[in-house]
């Protein structure tokens, strides 16, 4: 077969993998990037921040069972093929998407909501378990020697870019609706949609052929009977697993997570930020770095993919803490100017028989520009107020509106750590991938990989939430910084590790 030909082929299984693979990411993305909305409408609302943390814990669930979606997914795909496997993860991926966008309120069904809710983040989690460890050693195993860095790392875009595609459509959503449809009935069109973009994944995959690795190694009658016992009862092939995960994937998801998740939760949730400046601030800052996933597999193919990792992890252990001072400082509304004949405080109603109703509205202008809102509702049960303490219960909601200094300001800080990732992450499927042979290679990879992102990186944004919110109860006049020690920790310790025991030399995959 000629090089053009080949070529030809490979973009073939790039696009047919990658496609599936981007969808998977906005179905599990999608309920992250929509944690706000999701924790008033499948949880009690007398608690906004209990909520919003059950919300997140629902989300991390998800991630904590991916471990068991690799190792299910993972010994079907070393058994009757890569092909097979990940088509049933789609599909089972995007099944769950779309019911959670058909789930009545809490309101309407009380605790079966968020039961089901969970039930069906679990099923998204398995999927996505079996997904990427098939997918990337799907386009490995039709890569040439020498370049399966640059090729698998096309793979490695489709997290992110399935993350941008899952703001899109919700901005799009929004801009098409107004506020209260959104809030109503809104909000559930980015889950719905979802199962036309599978369907159409699914006919694109029906038509791909099977590995050549694998074909040629079910031919010949050498893949493994039983994958999961020759992966982790083998003690040569388990040492290769451990080093895998505590030595390069542990820090690379929560790299990965930091800059992508945490990053977004902490200007909601800490900076106050408009959640719709938010969901653009990051968009833009994965639109100039989703690019540097290729470069940087590119590079690994050049220089080997041990250091392009490492590297990538040590300036993020050393650059977070500066980076996120930044970012808050840039909302600190104590550091501003206020534009005193702009600022309204007014009660607005006084009989309140409404959960939306306000009693009491703030708002400031500054003089670069910024905005802030301040609206206080009280709580409210079986249409009365909830009484603790003997005081009538208020809910406190503060947005802000930054100017356009600020926004590019945070732009730039949030595609910094968009850079750490594509540095981490870019390589990592190549690297998995030439760790293990043919006949264990789906199950062996998929378990490390999601142990590291699903655990160690989906925890992340519950972990270091409360770690913020329980350093501001205790008065550390420092406390938006407290949600770093994690993934400064985790990644510290990987760095050692894989800079101690990995070896920077890139193995055959045949």
């Amino acid at each position: 077969m000629s090089e053009t030909a080949n070529k030809k082929t490979i973009w073939k299984v790039i696009g047919a993998s990658s496609m599936g693979t981007l969808i998977e990411w906005y179905d599990f993305f999608i309920f992250g990037s929509l944690a706000v909305v999701i924790s008033t409408k499948f949880f009690p609302a007398d608690n906004p921040t209990a909520a919003f943390l059950s919300t997140l814990a629902t989300f991390a669930a998800g991630f904590v069972v991916r471990p068991f979606g690799a190792l299910f997914f993972g010994r079907l795909g070393d058994i009757i093929g890569r092909k097979y496997t990940f088509m049933a993860t789609l599909v089972l991926m995007g099944g769950a998407t779309f019911l959670i966008g058909c789930i009545p309120s809490y309101e309407s069904i009380g605790f079966i909501a968020p039961l089901l809710v969970l039930i069906l983040r679990l099923l998204q989690g398995l999927a996505l378990g079996g997904e990427y460890g098939g997918a990337a050693t799907y386009v490995a195993e039709h890569a040439p020697d020498g370049e399966r860095g640059y090729w698998t790392s096309w793979i490695q875009t489709t997290a992110t870019v399935g993350l941008f595609v899952s703001l899109l459509v919700i901005l799009l959503t929004k801009t098409l609706l107004s506020e209260e449809q959104f809030d109503l009935w809104g909000w559930r069109v980015p889950f719905i949609l979802s199962i036309l973009m599978v369907y159409v994944s699914y006919l694109i995959r029906k038509n791909m052929d099977e590995s050549p690795a694998f074909k040629k190694a079910k031919d010949e009658g050498t893949t493994s009977k039983n994958p999961l016992k020759e992966s982790f009862g083998n003690r040569y092939n388990m040492k290769f697993v451990l080093l895998a995960l505590f030595g390069a994937v542990m820090g690379q998801g929560v790299v990965w997570y930091t800059g992508q998740f945490y990053s977004m939760s902490y200007m909601k949730t800490v900076m106050n930020v408009e959640s719709d400046q938010v969901d653009s601030l990051l968009g833009i800052a994965l639109l100039f770095g989703t690019p540097f996933f290729v470069f940087f597999g590119w590079l690994s193919d050049k220089v080997g993919r041990k250091w392009v990792m490492l590297i990538g992890m040590i300036v993020a252990v050393f650059s977070y803490r500066p980076i996120y001072e930044s970012m808050y400082q840039t909302t600190n509304l104590e550091n501003k100017e206020v534009i005193a004949a702009q600022t309204i405080e007014k009660a607005e109603i006084k009989n309140v028989d409404e959960k939306s109703d306000s009693i009491y509205t703030i708002q400031k202008s500054f003089t670069d520009g910024t905005t802030y809102k301040q609206v206080t509702t009280l709580h409210l049960e079986n249409g009365h107020a909830k009484v603790v303490d003997g005081k009538v219960s208020e809910i406190v909601k503060k947005s802000t509106h930054i100017n356009s200094g600020d926004k590019w300001k945070l732009v730039g800080l949030i595609w910094i750590q968009i850079i750490f990732i594509t540095m981490v992450y870019g390589p990592i499927a190549a690297f998995l991938v030439e760790m293990f042979p043919v006949k264990i290679r789906y199950t062996s990879m998929s378990l490390p990989y999601h142990v590291g992102n699903g655990i160690f990186g989906g925890l992340l944004p519950a972990v270091s939430t409360y770690l913020v919110t329980n350093a501001k109860n205790n008065g550390d006049p420092q406390f938006y910084l407290e949600g770093l020690w994690y993934p400064i920790g985790i990644a510290a310790v990987c760095f050692i590790i894989g800079a101690i025991y990995i070896s920077n030399k890139d193995r055959n995959v045949n």
